[in-house]
């Protein structure tokens, strides 16, 4: 096994193309690896862990025309090129590339849900035909840990080769689980071609913006009662350096999990983050997410309620045994995510104006109270049946 220390110091290997007559042990030219969403937060991290690989030459950055690099500049000699995600010259973008990381998932709250999946479904069914078709040799995708869905029944942590038991509801995680098929299924289509995918737990860091950062962004954490949660992070930048690496070692092919080791319990998280606790039954939890869900009230279904009552921490041992460890302990990653979000206020996954700091927190204090409303008529409807 490696240290992390040397991630940056082994030689790149292709494998033997057809003619190829070099002896095995002979190292293989540096790698040009292109990543796709360079001008997002994600993309521009993975350039920047690829600069740090001697196995890797060169770097692509892919971007949709007019946009600019979020966040810190580019590393110097990276490669900007141009290039529509849904748009099937994609392949012509990707000439003499040999690994394409695919990075450019939306994962915004905001986004409209079928806007959303033609990105994330559409966009990843076309990378890998653009990748087959210009004799790209490995596509590593981003995916979550959430396709192995939330339940009482998860072993703690849930190794990478759980079976993926979470519902596609026609949320994100809908998404998510099209694009794993779609991934097994490539090498199958596309003799020559290696898939890897990578699962972190919930990302935080700077410019991140998901369903479970905005949870914090809220007045009180919803707690579900009698449930226990298990909150697990993986820090932007530890996503980034596990993309970086798998595309720098060839044997990092099928799924891998990526996160901080263990994970924090819910008294944790609250004692951490200085926010109170609003607790309500499952029932009535759940059936006031989903009225308020249909009313579109909130973004997120009632499904992803899951998500904050079950254990869903993953075990990231298979990526370490490869020789990648992530530098960002859960504290530090969720502090992180608590800097984020500062100055932000949100209610049920849904972020509120900012013009007015004093009637922002009235506005979350009300649907927070709506939530609890909703629950305490349901209640006194049941007393007055019985």
């Amino acid at each position: 096994m490696s240290s992390p220390a040397d991630d940056g110091k082994r030689t790149a290997r292709l494998r033997p193309a057809d003619g190829d007559t070099r002896p095995a042990h002979e190292p293989a030219r540096p790698l040009t690896v292109a990543v796709t969403g360079a001008a997002g937060h994600v993309g521009a991290a993975v350039l920047r862990h690829l600069a740090r690989h001697d196995g890797v030459g060169r770097s692509v950055g892919l971007v949709p025309r007019g946009s600019k690099p979020e966040g810190e500049d580019w590393p110097e000699g990276v490669d900007r090129r141009a290039a529509d995600l849904l748009d099937p010259s994609l392949a012509e973008r990707l000439a003499d590339v040999d690994v394409l990381v695919h990075t450019d998932l939306d994962a915004s709250p905001d986004t409209d849900p079928a806007e959303r999946t033609r990105h994330n479904v559409r966009g990843t069914e076309t990378v890998l035909t653009a990748a087959a078709a210009a004799g790209v040799h490995r596509v590593i995708l981003r995916s979550s840990a959430m396709v192995y869905g939330a339940l009482p029944d998860n072993p703690v942590p849930i190794p990478d080769c759980a079976p993926l038991r979470a519902v596609p509801d026609g949320s994100l995680i809908a998404d998510l689980l099209e694009i794993e098929r779609l991934g097994r299924r490539a090498p199958r289509a596309h003799l020559g071609l290696h898939v890897t995918v990578l699962r972190p737990a919930i990302v935080t860091g700077p410019g991140v913006d998901t369903v479970f950062t905005r949870h914090f962004e809220a007045p009180r954490l919803l707690v579900v009662k009698d449930t226990e949660p298990c909150w697990q992070f993986c820090h932007l930048e530890d996503l980034a350096g596990a993309f970086a690496f798998a595309a720098a070692h060839e044997e990092i092919e099928g799924a891998y999990n990526v996160a901080s080791p263990g994970w924090l319990g819910q008294e944790q998280i609250e004692e951490s983050s200085g926010l109170r606790r609003m607790e309500l039954p499952a029932g009535l939890a759940l059936g006031a997410a989903e009225r308020l869900h249909r009313l579109h009230l909130t973004p997120a279904p009632a499904t992803d309620l899951q998500y904050v009552m079950h254990p869903w921490a993953v075990s990231a041992e298979r990526l370490e045994a490869a020789g990648y460890v992530p530098k960002f302990g859960n504290e530090e990653a969720f502090q992180a995510l608590l800097d984020e979000v500062a100055g932000h206020h949100a209610a049920l996954a849904r972020r509120l104006g900012k013009k007015d700091a004093a009637a922002s927190l009235g506005a979350a204090g009300a649907t927070v109270a709506l939530v609890g409303t909703a629950a305490l008529v349901r209640r006194a409807r049941k007393k007055r049946r019985t």
